[in-house]
C-alpha cells in the first residue's frame, strides 16, 4: 500500500482537514446536491433574513447605471439579478460560479423573470478569475468565500479585477460576540439546520458542512487584514444581525 504524502497541503472542510486537492470536489458535491432547493432553504434557514443582507450589499456597491459587475460564488443569482437592476441596459453583470448546476440554475431563473440582455455567466473558479484584469467597478462575493480551497489566493483574484479605485464586497457569516446570542445560534445552527436540510433538502450531511464551515472561517478583524494585504485599502466591515453575518468592503489602490 502506498504511504500517504503526510507534506501535502490541507484545507479545511468543515471540521474535517482534507487535501488541498480534495476540497474542490467535495464542494462542488455539496452544492450539486443542495442546488435544487438552495433557495427555500435560505429563507427557511435565515428566515428571509439572507434577503434584507443582499439588499444591504448592494446599497453599500454604490453601482451606477452603465458600470461592470463581476458576482463570483454567483449561485443561483440572487446578486447577479439585483445587481443587473442597478447598472441598467448599458452596463454589464458577470455572473461567475465554479459549479454547473447553480449557475445553470440562477440563469434559468433570470431568463425566466427577463433578466438577460446585461447579464453574461461563467463557469471559473474564484482563485483563478478567468477574465481581464482591472475591467470591473465593483467584485462582490456572497457566502462563498468560505468556500473556497485557499482564501488569499481568491482575493488577490478579485482584487486584480476591479479598476483603480473599484471596490470588493465579502458578504459572509461570522460568529456573535454575545455569549447568549452565540449560544443559540450554536444550538439554532447545529440541531435545527441539518434538520431542515434532512427534511426539505434530503440532505442533512451538505448543510451540517456548510454550517462547520461557518466555523472555520476567519473572524472579522482577521479577513479584514486579508484583504488589505491582498491590495485593497480603506477596509472597513459591518456587522449585522449581532454579528451572525458581517459584510467588509474594501478599495483598490
Amino acid at each position: 500500500m502506498k504511504s500517504q504524502d503526510t507534506t501535502s497541503p490541507m484545507a479545511d472542510f468543515g471540521f474535517t482537514n482534507v487535501a488541498q486537492e480534495e476540497k474542490a470536489p467535495l464542494v462542488a458535491d455539496v452544492f450539486r446536491s443542495v442546488a435544487r432547493r438552495y433557495d427555500l432553504m435560505n429563507d427557511l434557514m435565515s428566515m428571509g433574513g439572507h434577503r434584507l443582507w443582499k439588499d444591504f450589499l448592494i446599497s453599500r456597491s454604490a453601482i451606477r447605471s452603465g458600470q461592470r459587475v463581476l458576482d463570483v460564488a454567483a449561485g443561483t443569482g440572487d446578486l447577479t439579478r439585483r445587481f443587473a437592476a442597478q447598472v441598467g441596459e448599458q452596463g454589464r453583470v458577470v455572473a461567475i460560479d465554479i459549479n454547473p448546476q447553480m449557475l445553470g440554475l440562477g440563469r434559468s431563473r433570470l431568463v425566466d423573470a427577463g433578466v438577460a440582455g446585461n447579464v453574461d455567466y461563467l463557469i471559473g473558479d474564484a482563485e483563478n478569475l478567468p477574465l481581464k484584469t482591472r475591467q470591473f467597478d465593483c467584485v462582490s462575493i456572497a457566502f462563498g468565500l468560505r468556500n473556497v480551497t485557499r482564501i488569499t489566493p481568491a482575493l488577490e483574484s478579485m482584487v486584480s479585477m476591479l479598476r483603480p479605485g473599484g471596490r470588493l464586497l465579502v458578504l459572509e457569516f461570522s460568529q456573535p460576540r454575545a455569549e447568549l446570542l452565540a449560544r443559540c445560534y450554536d444550538f439554532y445552527s447545529f440541531n435545527v439546520i441539518p434538520r431542515l436540510g434532512k427534511l426539505i433538502a434530503g440532505d442533512e450531511g451538505s448543510y451540517r458542512y456548510l454550517i462547520e464551515s461557518i466555523r472555520r472561517h476567519p473572524d472579522p478583524q482577521t479577513l479584514k487584514d486579508m484583504m488589505h494585504d491582498s491590495g485593497l485599502d480603506d477596509v472597513g466591515y459591518h456587522s449585522l444581525c449581532g454579528g451572525i453575518v458581517v459584510l467588509h468592503c474594501g478599495f483598490r489602490y
